[in-house]
């Protein structure tokens, strides 16, 4: 699930920042260049783990900045397929559920991935969304948020960024994890 990423990085230091301490200085960039961002591939940016060496210092003319080539690891969110994750319910609709980690919310159970054999009901507490059930022996196994969700990862994916987006839509998620319900000891962990 987190997994350190060496990066190299020429990196542009501005001029206020050279009274501070080099690694400092330069620790301080890497974070609001990097932290919170998806690197396409390498996952989720969570911190800046180590700096291993910071070549240069060059001023280029017209520029009071010197730029660094520094080599750091970051910490990197990128869970792999058949990982076993518990998350909570963010929303649930006819199309599936949608869960989060806190940190990360765009993590997708599809309705064919759910429990087999499942379907949904109004909720009477949010007109907007509905409760997924689970069928199973003649008993009824809601999914309703009160609980976590264990999941299983099937897909990790890197849309390609859209060059419009229509007003209405969703905000663009870089990274979409593709969970499923479907094996035993998945979905809220008081079924099991």
């Amino acid at each position: 699930m987190f997994f350190l990423s060496l990066i190299e990085h020429t990196l542009r230091l501005p001029p206020h920042l050279l009274d501070l301490p080099l690694n400092e200085a330069i620790k301080g960039e890497l974070e609001s260049l990097f932290l919170d961002k998806v690197i396409a591939n390498l996952g989720l940016c969570i911190s800046v783990y180590d700096i291993r060496s910071i070549d240069g210092g060059f001023v280029f003319p017209g520029d009071g900045a010197s730029t660094y080539t520094v080599e750091f690891r970051l910490v990197m969110f990128r869970p792999f397929v058949g990982e076993i994750i518990t998350a909570k319910l963010k929303e649930s609709d006819a199309n599936g559920l949608q869960l989060s980690l806190g940190f990360f919310d765009d993590i997708y159970i599809p309705v064919h991935l759910m429990p087999n054999p499942c379907h949904c009901e109004p909720d009477p507490e949010n007109k907007s969304q509905v409760i997924w059930i689970w069928d199973y022996q003649e008993q009824k196994f809601p999914i309703d948020g009160l609980d976590e969700i264990r999941f299983q990862v099937q897909s990790v994916s890197y849309p390609p960024i859209p060059v419009e987006q229509p007003k209405e839509s969703k905000p663009f998620a870089p990274m979409m994890i593709m969970g499923s319900l479907d094996y035993d000891g998945l979905g809220p962990v008081s079924w099991w």
